[in-house]
């Protein structure tokens, strides 16, 4: 299974959107806003803000790292290929690994796309990796 179709089937078993709107006109409106490139990044990054504030509270509330070691953070939260970049670091390691974020003990390497060069074997089980450009 494909990446883009794991999402697909994610999105289709959340079901309807929680925005409901009377007319088609007022739906095209939505999508207009919405779907704009402009908002895309920008709801990009608030949903990065979200993932890094709520991993960061939990290290600070579990004891992992100190309110003090939120410094170590300051330089990759300030930018927004930086949190994009610290987010998804974030969302693959749990929050005991806190202080072994690779962004806060080395320099941010920022990512890239990835593109695949061929379909894996039968049986080869895909695995997500972090790739620097």
């Amino acid at each position: 299974m494909h990446l883009d179709e794991i999402v697909q089937w994610i999105d289709r078993a959340f079901g309807a959107e929680a925005l409901e709107v009377d007319t088609e006109r007022d739906e095209e409106a939505l999508r207009s806003v919405l779907g704009d490139g402009g908002y895309q990044r920008y709801f990009r990054d608030q949903v990065n803000r979200q993932i890094i504030r709520d991993y960061l509270t939990n290290a600070v509330v579990l004891g992992v790292i100190t309110e003090g070691g939120l410094a170590a953070f300051a330089e990759a939260i300030s930018s927004e290929e930086g949190r994009a970049t610290l987010a998804l670091y974030m969302l693959m390691s749990s929050v005991e690994d806190a202080r072994d974020l690779p962004p806060v003990t080395t320099e941010l390497e920022p990512l890239k796309p990835l593109h695949p060069q061929s379909p894996p074997p039968p049986g080869d089980r895909s695995h997500i990796k972090l790739v620097p450009r």
